[in-house]
């Protein structure tokens, strides 16, 4: 059960940091940037669900309070 969960919330962290780089790509925007390939990158070091969940949180909610 461990690595199935594992493997949903990776693919929904990296669809959500395409969207993000697709997103800061266009609008010339690097925090939505940075996120999405973060995005897409950390689930392969992450070998909790627990610690996937509280990093891609952290992650998903930065665009949100740094605006540069």
């Amino acid at each position: 059960m461990d690595s199935s969960s594992i493997m949903l919330w990776s693919v929904l962290f990296g669809g959500i940091g395409i969207g993000y780089f697709m997103y800061g790509k266009k609008q010339k925007a690097i925090v939505p940037l940075c996120t999405g390939l973060a995005l897409f990158v950390f689930p392969y070091f992450m070998s909790s669900v627990t610690m996937l969940l509280i990093v891609g949180v952290i992650l998903v909610a930065i665009p949100y309070f740094i605006k540069i």
